[in-house]
């Protein structure tokens, strides 16, 4: 495992920190959980810009749209 530190402003620190809580894990923890969908959403990005290029360009992007509507939904 690594350890990271990074700077964040003040309220941003207190909005993560009210985050946790309602979510009832540590900060380490919530950060971890943002990390692996962030990352899993690039990915899964990734992956559709690859069909788009072997098939139909124009699904490939509709189907970028449904996915972006449904990642902002759920956060």
């Amino acid at each position: 495992m690594v350890t990271l530190s990074f700077r964040l402003p003040e309220d941003q620190h207190e909005r993560l920190r009210q985050l946790a809580e309602q979510r009832q894990v540590n900060i380490n923890h919530l950060m971890e959980e943002l990390v692996t969908q962030m990352l899993a959403t690039v990915e899964v990005y990734s992956r559709f810009q690859v069909r788009a290029a072997r098939g139909s360009a124009q699904q490939g992007l509709e189907l970028l749209e449904k996915l972006d509507e449904k990642v902002y939904l759920e956060t």
